[in-house]
């Protein structure tokens, strides 16, 4: 056979291989660049600064805290009396627009405070409830007030004020709230 019978072998294709990892490991920093994570805050609430050791914590009389429980069972006690979060709105709406006209409520709505005491097995659910429950009370409050005031509710009147005007809503009617876990006697 001659230069004619012989078969050329011919290379098989091949595929470069070399550069796919250098463009998977860019894929990799470009997804974890441009991905964004959500974190969990939290509930967002602003706490008072804390007193210093020498300094008694100033004085509250006991009929102008509202004093709600809920127990490591769930069980709400709305001043030691076993209630539902339905009915927390409308007692913290009774305590804080008192006025001092009733005995077992506020004397007036800047010295009303609600005092939320949880068990650490509180179903965390029934916490929310129960806090959304007294900010509701509050917000219907401050709608009532913007109402009065020409304003179609709170948020309108919120954003009508202009920076560094005081918002005096707020302050006819402060959310004077109290988060703590209970005392060694509650149940």
């Amino acid at each position: 056979m001659g230069v004619l019978g012989k078969k050329k072998q011919r290379r098989e294709a091949e595929i470069p291989t070399s550069s796919m990892a250098d463009i998977a490991f860019l894929l990799l920093i470009f997804f974890l660049v441009t991905t964004t994570i959500d974190v969990d805050t939290g509930i967002g609430m602003t706490l008072p600064p804390e007193l210093d050791e020498e300094v008694e914590p100033p004085p509250v009389r006991e009929r102008n805290i509202l004093k709600i429980l809920i127990n490591a069972q769930g069980q709400v006690l709305l001043e030691d009396l076993p209630s539902s979060v339905g009915q927390i709105r409308d007692e913290v709406l009774t305590h804080v627009r008192n006025n001092g006209v009733d005995d077992r409520y506020a004397e007036s709505p800047t010295k009303a405070v609600v005092s939320i005491k949880t068990d650490r097995q509180t179903p965390y659910n029934l916490y929310i409830q129960t806090l959304d429950e007294v900010w509701m009370a509050y917000f219907e409050i401050w709608d009532s007030d913007a109402r009065s005031r020409g304003f179609s509710q709170y948020t309108e009147y919120r954003a009508s004020l202009e920076d560094g005007q005081e918002n005096e809503i707020r302050k006819t009617w402060p959310a004077q709230i109290s988060l703590a876990e209970p005392d060694p006697g509650d149940s």
